[in-house]
């Protein structure tokens, strides 16, 4: 199988990279490495998601799914530090990177998990994703069937898709396979959609 950034353990060589990046209205440095998600920069997906969504709930359980090295969690942490936020990837070394974003951050409410480390108890007041468009339709599927359903009764799921990749007939998809929740495109910049999806009260 080839290496890919949603690989559970990456194969290639980890090369550390200290970058700047506005996270929460401030300049911070972080760190990244190869074989995550947007290694070498803030994603412009992930820029787009963070200036569009409203203020996170304060408190509660909030879920950044499909973390990379963590740049939705450190946001969602920093503006709800009475939160906990889970920071959910199958890659261990963006795990890693998220750990140790949060301690150079000085971040206490944060929590890197791999998915079957969830208690399956926890719901979310929000969940705020990149997902992993590039893991395939079905999988992408399977994965927002899993999480989305475990939002607290309404509460929402941000997402940010791009357009050339399906970000319309995701939307379609989410409409008919979550009735009862509302599903709506509730932002257009750059190549990108905003995405709510928000469970029925």
């Amino acid at each position: 199988m080839s290496d890919h950034y949603f690989s559970p353990e990456p194969a290639a060589p980890q090369t550390l990279r200290t970058i700047r990046v506005p996270l929460d209205g401030v300049e911070r440095e972080l760190v990244t490495a190869t074989g995550v998600f947007s290694g070498d920069r803030l994603d412009v997906g992930t820029a787009v998601l963070l200036d569009a969504v409203p203020t996170p709930p304060q408190t509660g359980d909030l879920l950044d799914l499909g973390c990379g090295w963590g740049p939705i969690a450190a946001t969602l942490a920093l503006r709800s530090p009475a939160a906990r936020v889970w920071a959910v990837d199958v890659n261990a070394r963006a795990l890693s990177l998220v750990e140790r974003n949060a301690e150079l951050l000085s971040i206490a409410n944060i929590t890197p998990a791999l998915p079957a480390s969830v208690p399956a108890d926890v719901r979310f007041a929000a969940i705020w994703s990149n997902p992993p468009i590039r893991i395939g339709k079905q999988q992408l599927h399977e994965l927002l069937e899993t999480w989305i359903p475990r939002l607290e009764p309404g509460a929402t799921a941000w997402l940010v898709v791009q357009k050339h990749l399906g970000a319309d007939s995701l939307v379609r998809w989410l409409a008919e396979r979550f009735d009862g929740y509302d599903v709506e495109r509730a932002g257009s910049k750059k190549t990108y959609r905003i995405i709510a999806v928000t469970a029925p009260d």
